[in-house]
C-alpha cells in the first residue's frame, strides 16, 4: 500500500492558524519549530537592531524581523523564514509590496542557532540559502559565541568575540564586533 503525502502551498502556509509554533515548507512539507528562546531572540536583536538602523540610515533597502517568509521555490512551494534578512533597495523598488511571502531570496541571512537546532538542520539551511541565491549567510552560535560567514559553500569564515563582523559589498558599510552580537 502507497502511502501519499498532502503537500502544502504558499496560500496554504498563509491559512494557517495562529498556535503559538512558527512554519517553513520545504517542497511542500510542513516544517513545524517550536518558539525562539530568550537567548535566542536576545542575540538575534543584538545583530538585526544595528542592521536596521544601519540599512535605514542609508537607504540601501530593508530589514525582515524573524518569521518573514521567502518564498524560494513554487510546485512544490519552499518558504523559508530566517531570523532576520537583508533585500537591497533595488530589488524592493522592483517587487513593490509583497502581499503576502518575499518573492525570492534575500540578500543576506541571519540564521541564530537555537540549543535544540540539530547541524544537519542549520547546514540544509546554509546550502538552501546559497543555492537559491543569497550572497551572504551569517550562522551564530550562542553556544560557540562565534559567527560563521557563507558567501558559497567554499567560502567560509569563522569569526570570534575578537573579531568584527562585516558584510562586505553585501550592506555596504555595515560592520558590528562579534562580542557585540552577544552583549559583549
Amino acid at each position: 500500500m502507497t502511502v501519499t503525502t498532502q503537500l502544502m502551498t504558499a496560500e496554504d502556509l498563509l491559512k494557517l492558524p495562529q498556535d503559538g509554533f512558527r512554519y517553513e515548507l520545504v517542497e511542500g512539507e510542513l516544517k513545524r519549530m517550536p518558539p525562539a528562546g530568550h537567548e535566542h531572540g536576545d542575540v538575534t536583536m543584538n545583530i538585526a537592531a544595528p542592521l536596521h538602523r544601519h540599512v535605514k540610515s542609508n537607504g540601501l533597502g530593508k530589514v525582515y524581523a524573524a518569521e518573514t517568509g521567502f518564498l524560494l521555490q513554487s510546485n512544490p512551494d519552499t518558504i523559508r523564514a530566517p531570523d532576520a534578512a537583508f533585500v537591497r533597495r533595488e530589488r524592493v523598488e522592483q517587487v513593490g509590496k509583497a502581499r503576502s511571502y518575499w518573492p525570492g531570496a534575500p540578500d543576506l541571512v541571519v540564521e541564530v542557532i537555537s540549543p535544540g537546532d540539530p547541524v544537519s538542520q542549520v547546514e540544509e539551511k546554509v546550502q538552501e540559502w546559497l543555492k537559491f541565491g543569497v550572497r551572504l549567510v551569517w550562522v551564530v552560535s550562542p553556544k560557540l559565541r562565534t559567527v560563521t560567514a557563507y558567501r558559497s559553500l567554499t567560502d567560509v569564515v569563522v569569526l570570534t568575540e575578537k573579531d568584527t563582523l562585516d558584510s562586505g559589498d553585501v550592506v555596504p558599510g555595515f560592520q558590528i564586533s562579534v562580542a557585540e552580537i552577544f552583549g559583549g
